[in-house]
């Protein structure tokens, strides 16, 4: 029959400093199952060292450690892991017992990392039983006291039902009664079956167990048992081994995430302060990026809708060189257009769907006692619908008015405003420079276009324009609607070439230019865009702020939870299981600052349109990309502090002060 643990020849060497000491030195071991063995010596024999291999807490530098005749030395470190959580059941000296947990739920946290389903509270409420503390289950361990705290512990070491007992000093911090009350309840595992080693430097304690094994300067000086045994080792172990190397199970398949969700949860209301200053850094990126977003979202929506003031598919086709903008030209170098080039224009019916003419000029506009200075424009029949001028009051002026030049006007709301206030201007008559006119209608907002407000205009027939207001013979220029977009360059080439040969112009020649709206349209877009995107790299500078500071917060709760991280490894928490741990809590900090951030943007972005008159847009792609970004912003962050907890030894962290 196979022996339950066995050591052969084992060696653990420790580096510290510039110093070597060797803890164990060619030890040899043979333990069975049912024993109760009491390991004893003082600070430095290397006691604890055996513990800690024995419980596959540590490995041997040299030798063999064999569990039920298998070389456990070859496993992996998830392997190992895997052991511990289902043979071995820990108890310390230093009680780890997590603070922010009441005990119950310290009791039963090796079955996060059993892959096992169901929350085993009732399971770790009988053995609290056990340990005589059902009346105080929901207690956390501060409230109790030291004897009590260690029986929590017994407890939590008991809830896997597991092989083996390993405890480390378990009375090192208990006065003399509740020392007595922690081993009658060892001694009664014991008696049960259970096998139990046990490291001590004190001989009244050791006095309860069935062996005694003396060490100094890492080998065994004495091994002396009180009664004889004869332990059997069934088969059916050995199947039970193999059955614990199978693993914990998968992560998303069994209950673990769920437990890690839950602590994460736990941790983060431990330290509210902390954990509030964190989520603050997110929450600020994450409501930028909201806010900022909606800005551009809102520009670019306020632009689209003083592109469609413009027309669609529009060309305007201005006398003179368009690269000499306002500038004086020589006689003959400044084409005159008449409605007889608009007629010819309008002709090209397969390439154009309408064209009229316009002509602009200032003039000062009277009603009552008020006056105003305003851009008056005279327009033709068809300009009204082709830059989205039809009035919203009133009417537009029909084909008569405009060939009887009637003296009728339509006004922008700046002149409404100016003139009228709040009252009604529809029939009433004002005055264009001295020439009385009556308003037929009001034309749409566009508002501001550049520094010109595109409201303080007086739109009337372009024929009363230049032959009564402005005293004009050609027209100022002519806007032309292309049937569609795919044919405005084929439009401008035509128009081109019918204008040179009805004038016999050059192909040199520059005196008139024909400029594509959609031109100017591409260029405000690409600069809303532009700008979009440059509120959104500011605001996503802040989200990367915030990252950084969960960074600095895990870390820090790395370094503050080493003890911690240590009891989860020993009680068979893998290297996956604790990266996942802290990276839940950091993707939880982020995800809920960026849920909080999601609804501080949305706020910010109202507040601006209500008060400050922004043009805002909240649109649901920046909701999804803020909040995204802030879980990705967790994974990334949190990756380091998670790995590096991952990469920490069990017994170097339980070690740790």
């Amino acid at each position: 029959m196979k022996p339950l643990l066995e050591l052969v020849d084992v060696h653990r060497t420790y580096r510290i400093g510039e110093s070597t000491v060797n803890a164990l030195c060619g030890v040899s071991l043979t333990i069975e199952r049912g024993e109760f063995i009491a390991i004893m010596g003082s600070s430095g024999s290397g006691k604890s060292s055996l513990l800690h291999i024995l419980g596959l807490l540590d490995n041997p530098d040299k030798g063999e450690y064999r569990i039920l005749g298998n070389n456990v030395n070859t496993l992996s470190e998830d392997e190992q892991a895997g052991l511990r959580n289902n043979v071995a059941g820990f108890v310390f000296q230093q009680f780890h017992l997590l603070k922010r947990m009441t005990i119950v739920d310290n009791v039963r946290l090796p079955h996060i990392y059993s892959g096992l389903k169901g929350d085993f509270r009732h399971e770790a409420i009988e053995r609290l039983k056990l340990v005589g503390l059902e009346k105080r289950m929901d207690h956390t361990p501060n409230q109790l006291s030291g004897g009590e705290q260690q029986r929590v512990a017994i407890a939590r070491a008991l809830i896997r039902d597991p092989l083996l007992i390993f405890a480390d000093e378990p009375t090192g911090n208990l006065d003399t009664k509740n020392s007595g009350d922690i081993m009658k309840i060892l001694k009664g595992l014991h008696d049960e079956g259970k096998t139990i080693i046990m490291v001590t430097h004190e001989p009244e304690i050791a006095a309860w167990a069935s062996r005694v094994i003396t060490m100094r300067d890492g080998v065994i000086l004495a091994d002396e048992r009180k009664a004889g045994l004869d332990p059997s080792v069934e088969t059916a172990q050995e199947i039970e081994f193999e059955t614990h190397l199978a693993g914990n199970g998968a992560l998303w398949r069994d209950g673990r995430f769920t437990g890690f969700m839950a602590q994460a949860v736990q941790s983060i209301l431990a330290n509210k302060m902390r954990s509030f200053l964190s989520v603050l850094g997110i929450l600020v990126g994450v409501a930028s990026v909201i806010a900022m977003m909606a800005l551009g979202e809102g520009a670019k929506a306020a632009m689209q809708e003083d592109l469609k003031s413009m027309g669609s598919n529009m060309l305007s086709v201005r006398g003179g060189s368009a690269k000499i903008r306002g500038a004086a030209q020589g006689a003959g170098a400044v084409a005159r257009f008449t409605f007889k080039d608009v007629e010819d224009i309008a002709r090209l019916r397969s390439l154009v769907k309408n064209a009229s003419g316009v002509v602009n000029g200032g003039g000062r506009i009277v009603y009552g006692n008020k006056n105003w200075s305003s851009t008056v424009t005279g327009a033709g029949y068809e300009y009204g619908t082709m830059r989205a001028v039809m009035p919203t009051v009133g009417r537009w002026f029909t084909p008569e008015e405009i060939q009887r030049r009637e003296k009728s006007a339509i006004i922008g709301v700046t002149v409404v405003k100016e003139l009228f206030g709040s009252s009604n201007p529809l029939g009433r008559t004002i005055k264009i420079n001295r020439i009385n006119f009556k308003v037929i209608g009001i034309a749409p907002a566009k508002g501001f276009s550049g520094p010109q407000d595109e409201d303080d205009v007086v739109i009337i027939p372009v024929t009363t324009a230049m032959y009564r207001v402005l005293g004009r013979e050609y027209l100022s220029g002519i806007f032309v609607e292309v049937t569609e977009s795919g044919k405005i360059d084929q439009a401008k080439i035509a128009i081109t070439e019918l204008i040179r040969k009805k004038r016999r112009l050059k192909d040199d020649d520059d005196s008139f230019n024909i400029r594509d709206m959609t031109e100017i349209q591409k260029m405000l877009s690409s600069t809303t865009q532009t700008m979009s995107l440059l509120l959104g790299s500011i605001a996503a500078i802040s989200l990367l702020v915030g990252g950084i500071g969960i960074m600095n917060i895990m870390l820090v709760s790395v370094t503050e939870r080493t003890r911690e991280i240590g009891l989860r490894k020993a009680i068979g928490a893998r290297k996956s299981d604790i990266m996942m741990q802290f990276l839940v809590e950091s993707v939880g900090m982020t995800i809920s600052g960026g849920f909080i951030g999601v609804v501080t943007g949305i706020g910010i972005s109202i507040i601006l349109s209500t008060f400050a008159g922004w043009a805002v847009k909240t649109s649901l792609i920046s909701v999804v990309l803020a909040t995204a970004f802030s879980a990705l912003t967790g994974i990334f962050f949190g990756l380091w502090p998670a790995r590096k907890a991952a990469e920490l030894k069990p017994v170097e962290a339980l070690r740790y002060e």
